[in-house]
């Protein structure tokens, strides 16, 4: 409904009712959100790909397609190309239906949309790459300079990196950081969440949506094997290197939370043995994200075009170079701990980790909070009552 239609509207409706509705904001579509309702219109006529992804039957619940429908849906797409390649209708078709691609499109523009603040949003989504290797390298000499004018940045050092940096100092640099990129991510995500509330969160639609983001389950192409490469072959490789990036995250993550418990509760200082939990955590991480990072680079410039947006290739490639520069930095500081060179590599680690939290929420890490908050709605909007009252409801 647009303006003229809400003017028609208040003008039919008794005096009691009128304007009732007009703190409801009416927002035109971009242009790639009028691609994804286009598409979205043909493919609800022929639903030959309603199995393959949550996508197509949260598509059959609608007859419309708002600008929150069409962000909800855009989100919910893993890009696994699955449907491209099976659909009658894609290029070069007079119809040129290409679902992945319209949906990369809001997909990206969601993440500056729904950005704190905003302008950071725009500037990661334009210059993605080169913001993360500047910002890295940036923190990372400004850290040199620092270490160099209290000391020396080439020699064994003592009582290990918290000789150079001591743990209070490093707490003070990184806790700002970290808190800001959660508190934007969670403002971002919050927002997106509002635009469209199905319903409340219940216990098996919060447990069915964990499954699917732990598993990945909608990069398996609909049927489990997987997405389908330019040459139309089935293949689960970026299932794997996506679980090798999250996972070695999350290894790399939990390190930490386990470090500092060390630390606070139990009064143990670091550094820690190599068959520490921390320590193993953290290499067990470190070598998941450099294999993970390497293979979805090498399948990100190995993808068809029409399977991708091109324009989103900086973000990407930006979000796998800081992934990875952090995790190899990581395991060198852990080789270099006890020689010469350990000043530097805890210059370079350092810097990287603190370009990863401050680009962390306009990036596409950002993603997969966009995305399971998506599915968890989608796991919502399915245990609801249909709306339509079609025939097959």
């Amino acid at each position: 409904m647009n303006q003229s239609d809400l003017s028609r509207a208040d003008a039919a409706a008794p005096v009691s009712m009128r304007k009732s509705y007009r703190h409801i904001p009416i927002r035109a579509l971009t242009e790639s959100e009028s691609e994804v309702a286009r598409v979205m219109q043909i493919c609800n006529a022929c639903r030959y790909c309603e199995g393959f992804c949550a996508v197509f039957p949260a598509m059959t619940r609608r007859l419309e397609f708002g600008k929150s429908d069409i962000n909800y849906l855009a989100n919910l797409c893993h890009n696994c190309g699955a449907c491209l390649h099976a659909c009658q209708y894609a290029p070069p078709h007079e119809f040129a239906l290409n679902v992945p691609q319209a949906m990369a499109k809001v997909r990206l523009s969601t993440y500056t949309e729904y950005a704190w603040p905003p302008a950071l949003g725009a500037l990661y989504k334009r210059n993605g790459l080169t913001l993360a290797l500047a910002l890295s390298a940036g923190l990372s000499f400004f850290l040199m300079l620092t270490v160099a004018l209290h000391g020396s940045l080439w020699g064994v050092v003592p009582g290990g990196f918290y000789a150079i940096f001591p743990h209070n100092l490093m707490v003070w640099l990184f806790a700002p950081i970290f808190l800001f990129a959660i508190g934007a991510l969670g403002m971002g995500v919050w927002h997106f969440w509002r635009q469209e509330e199905p319903g409340p969160a219940t216990a098996p639609a919060v447990g069915e949506a964990l499954q699917n983001v732990l598993s990945l389950k909608y990069l398996g192409g609909g049927h489990g094997d997987g997405c389908n490469n330019s040459d139309d072959a089935f293949s689960l490789l970026r299932r794997r290197f996506h679980h090798l990036t999250f996972y070695g995250f999350m290894l790399c993550f939990a390190a930490t939370a386990t470090a500092t418990l060390y630390h606070y509760l139990l009064g143990w200082q670091a550094p820690y043995g190599m068959t520490s939990l921390p320590k193993l955590l953290g290499i067990g991480g470190g070598v998941s994200l450099v294999i993970g990072t390497m293979g979805l680079f090498w399948l990100n410039c190995r993808r068809h075009p029409l399977q991708q947006e091109l324009s989103q290739r900086a973000m990407d490639l930006g979000f796998m170079a800081l992934l990875f520069l952090t995790a190899l930095s990581g395991l060198a500081l852990m080789l270099a701990r006890h020689t010469v060179g350990l000043p530097i590599a805890l210059c370079v680690h350092l810097g990287c980790v603190m370009a990863f939290f401050a680009t962390m929420p306009y990036g596409k890490f950002a993603h997969g909070f966009y995305r399971s908050a998506a599915l968890l709605k989608w796991n919502i909007e399915k245990r609801l009552p249909r709306r339509l009252k079609l025939g097959d409801d």
